[in-house]
């Protein structure tokens, strides 16, 4: 796999610095997004059918609901991975996460159903990232009006997930 470089200051929005903080700075963060999958399907069946789709705390999302989330965020993330990669240059803008929630009836659907969608999504940005090139790492785009280089995007799409690995361990134990 491409070995990817933790991206510099002024490569990515100022606020997923700490996403991106969330990837060990050892360049594998391609085998990290192979691997954790694995780490988020082991925690999640590991919770009763009741904490899959009840809150932690009032007004937050369930765990069916964070998952969904980070299936949505991921597939945003690949679409802009992709024009980055190709060069396109055009502005991307960012997507308000809170109103994909409640259409997503995420509390409507079996956890079986969650895993086998986020895994189909898994192989297909790990598809598609294995298929940039040490070329396209710096190619870049304005997202969130901030530039954004293709490996700070890698590594964000990483670190989302960690972050939210860390989250449901905080929240669920």
């Amino acid at each position: 796999m491409l070995n990817i470089p933790k991206p510099q200051e002024g490569e990515y929005t100022p606020y997923t610095i700490a996403y991106i903080g969330q990837v060990p700075d050892d360049g594998q963060v391609l085998n990290h997004l192979a691997n954790n999958f694995q780490r988020v399907k082991t925690l999640v069946q590991s919770f009763d059918a009741d904490t899959l789709t009840t809150p932690h705390e009032a007004g937050e999302w369930t765990v069916q609901e964070v998952l969904v989330h980070m299936i949505d965020t991921e597939r945003v993330f690949s679409y802009r991975a992709l024009r980055i990669a190709r060069g396109d240059t055009t502005p991307l803008p960012g997507f308000e996460q809170d109103d994909y929630v409640p259409p997503s009836k995420a509390n409507d659907r079996t956890l079986d159903s969650i895993l086998e969608e986020y895994e189909a999504v898994r192989q297909s940005t790990l598809t598609l990232f294995n298929s940039f090139d040490e070329n396209m790492l710096l190619n870049a785009t304005l997202t969130s009006n901030h530039k954004t280089t293709l490996r700070a995007l890698i590594h964000i799409t990483a670190g989302h997930e960690l972050h939210h690995i860390e989250s449901l361990q905080e929240n669920y134990g």
